[in-house]
């Protein structure tokens, strides 16, 4: 069993945020959201990571956080950039937003060799999540079966605005659908989502959903980057602009096709988030409960 590698996506600008939330300060030693996320991977046993960020960010990106990681993982880097795509494929005009989470991971594909796990860069996910999710990648599992870590819905929502979230269908512990809802608002104890900002549909605050915290195979990459051509073909022009190639869409679409099977973890942990510059001070404080409570030290990865 190859060692395996923790993928942090952190190409997004933040926009709703304002700002380059990938390294926002949430205490008062400077520490980001990120650097929370890493000391849970290193504790957890992961030691390899891969970077997805854009050259725009390289220089601030690296000061904030990879050279300090350096010393602690073998760190390496990859970009994700608008013209990262297939030969005869071109970047329409006015297109300035990354081609979605699958195509970030794709971009992967020269650097990892082995198991992998992916999150979001700016995603509080819990210390639970990481060690449950490197002891199924470090397990002898066959290169068809994935895994995910479930949440509750309840617990990933913000009284800021809406969130995107994978809604998930579990059947005898593995995932059955996952419906990627772009636009989720709270509604008290649970939640409800629209399509087109006029109807919307309730959700149950017990929905497990997908915070993007995935553990596959191999096979993963192979089948983003052979099925990222037909996507951009076929969405193009539905959506020049703003189309995203999923990746809880690619693997729903495998589940589908009987082709993977993706046990799902469930995790009672609370998301924490900086999707909103208004999410902030919630953050900060949930930072400071858990340090009172000892689970994290003052002193990190530094």
């Amino acid at each position: 069993m190859k060692e395996p590698t923790l993928v942090i996506l952190a190409a997004g600008m933040g926009s709703r945020f304002g700002g380059l939330k990938q390294i926002k300060a949430v205490d008062g030693h400077g520490h980001a959201i990120i650097d929370f996320s890493l000391y849970d991977a290193y504790r957890a046993g992961f030691r390899r990571l891969v970077f997805v960020i854009k050259h725009e960010i390289e220089e601030d990106f690296r000061n904030a956080v990879g050279r300090r990681m350096e010393k602690y993982f073998d760190v390496h880097y990859v970009f994700q950039q608008l013209d990262c795509l297939p030969e005869g494929c071109e970047v329409p005009d006015g297109r300035v937003k990354p081609w979605g989470t699958g195509h970030a991971v794709a971009c992967c594909a020269d650097v990892i060799d082995g198991p992998f796990a992916v999150i979001n860069a700016d995603d509080f996910y819990g210390p639970s999540a990481y060690k449950a999710l490197f002891d199924y990648l470090v397990s002898d599992r066959p290169d068809n079966e994935h895994a995910m870590v479930a949440y509750q819905l309840r617990n990933t929502v913000t009284e800021n605005g809406y969130v995107a979230r994978g809604v998930c269908s579990v059947e005898d512990g593995f995932l059955t659908d996952v419906v990627e809802r772009t636009h989720i608002e709270k509604r008290g104890g649970d939640a409800a989502y629209t399509e087109d900002g006029e109807r919307y549909f309730p959700l149950s605050g017990d929905s497990p959903v997908s915070m993007n915290f995935w553990g596959f195979q191999p096979q993963m990459l192979r089948e983003l980057v052979a099925r990222f051509k037909p996507w951009f073909t076929d969405n193009l022009e539905k959506n020049p602009l703003k189309g995203e190639y999923f990746l809880p869409s690619v693997a729903n679409a495998l589940i589908q096709e009987g082709l993977a099977r993706v046990r799902v973890l469930p995790c009672h942990e609370v998301w924490h988030g900086v999707t909103y510059r208004e999410d902030l001070p919630d953050v900060v404080a949930y930072i400071a409960s858990l340090r009172e409570r000892g689970i994290y030290p003052e002193t990190l990865l530094d």
